[in-house]
């Protein structure tokens, strides 16, 4: 993760965060990288990243045709928040960073960490809805 190649191509760059980089965060930087289809950036993080992807996360990522499966969990830095436009926080609280000049949205979703398939697919479709709404925002044509 780093914040120079965007700058480049004045292409948005979007930060997602959550406790853990597991689930939350990891779905809307899937939907995100698909959508933008290279017209704007996106990264994740977490402030205590888990040891691996919450696989119910995969598993409704994969029914919309969205591979998941090879990213892990990692710590944000100071250096990937100041180089984000947006930074999107999911539940992160107090932990999440705040520096001057950046954008900050906090979507308020449940944790999908210990849920059934069944019960991750509904937080996924909120976060595919505010991605697209997000995209929109950001003048990014979806894919």
């Amino acid at each position: 993760m780093t914040g120079t190649s965007h700058r480049e191509t004045a292409r948005p760059v979007v930060l997602f965060l959550c406790t853990h980089n597991a689930g939350r965060s990891q779905m809307a930087l899937g939907f995100f990288t698909h959508l933008a289809d290279g017209r704007a950036v996106a990264w994740s993080g977490g402030s205590t990243p888990a040891g691996d992807i919450n696989p119910a996360a995969v598993a409704a990522m994969a029914e919309r045709g969205i591979d998941i499966s090879g990213e892990h969990p990692k710590r944000w830095t100071d250096e990937t928040v100041r180089a984000a436009d947006v930074v999107i926080t999911m539940g992160c609280g107090d932990a999440c960073p705040v520096f001057p000049g950046r954008r900050y949205e906090d979507w308020s979703l449940d944790d999908p960490a210990g849920l059934e398939l069944d019960r991750v697919r509904p937080i996924r479709d909120q976060i595919e809805h505010r991605v697209r709404d997000l995209l929109a925002r950001l003048g990014v044509t979806v894919a």
